[in-house]
């Protein structure tokens, strides 16, 4: 099967032990907004790690953007942005320097860095909130930072890991709003992980769906 689209994958496996979190994975992700569903421990977050070339697969290829992300992984990371499901923040550091921070990390000179991460927290919701200590803010804040963080160097794909995880309704319905606007407005592709149908249903263009590491619709 020839590499092509956003995101491709090719007989792609993972296996941990006796555990095979995906196995022989084959997919194409299309441009704008796709769905990645799955119950937890479905591969969601492994096929991630993979396309981030954070992890080595034990069979199979992929493609992001055209690029290998095992041989061109810090090429890639440039041109992606990623919102991790885990919120493992420094407490103590203001939102707009931890935006700034991973701005720069991706390769963006520091004055064009400071000025991006303010857009970025203003285009959430957070501007107001810009230099408030990240131990101090909501879930639903931090949330909303992992998204201005991932979307500040201008990237060309974002992947956010269960964005929503933790946010009551109507936070929710705010945070998906606010993914599709970004998309639409910025011209990013985005590949969302949910455990929940119905959300991705509401914005997204496309949806993959995994069971057991298995492609499934």
């Amino acid at each position: 099967m020839a590499l092509v689209g956003v995101i491709t994958a090719s007989g792609l496996s993972m296996v941990f032990g006796s555990t095979r979190a995906l196995d022989a994975l084959d997919v194409t992700v299309e441009p704008g907004v796709t769905g990645l569903v799955g119950a937890n421990g479905a591969g969601k977050t492994t096929f991630m790690s993979i396309v981030l070339g954070l992890r080595t697969p034990t069979t199979g290829a992929a493609s992001v953007l055209g690029l290998d992300p095992l041989r061109q992984g810090a090429e890639l990371r440039s041109l992606v942005g990623y919102g991790p499901e885990r919120n493992l923040f420094p407490e103590d550091m203001p939102a707009s320097d931890f935006v700034k921070h991973l701005a720069e990390v991706r390769g963006m000179p520091r004055s064009e860095a400071r000025q991006r991460a303010s857009d970025a927290l203003w285009l959430v919701g957070l501007g107001e909130e810009r230099f408030r200590a990240l131990g101090t803010m909501s879930t639903g804040q931090r949330q909303r930072v992992k998204l201005a963080q991932a979307i500040a160097a201008d990237p060309r794909l974002v992947l956010l890991d269960e964005p929503t995880d933790g946010l009551d309704p109507v936070q929710r319905d705010e945070m998906l709003a606010l993914i599709r606007q970004i998309s639409d407005d910025y011209r990013i592709d985005v590949l969302l992980s949910s455990h929940l149908l119905e959300e991705v249903e509401r914005i997204c263009d496309h949806v993959v769906a995994l069971d057991a590491g298995r492609l499934v619709a």
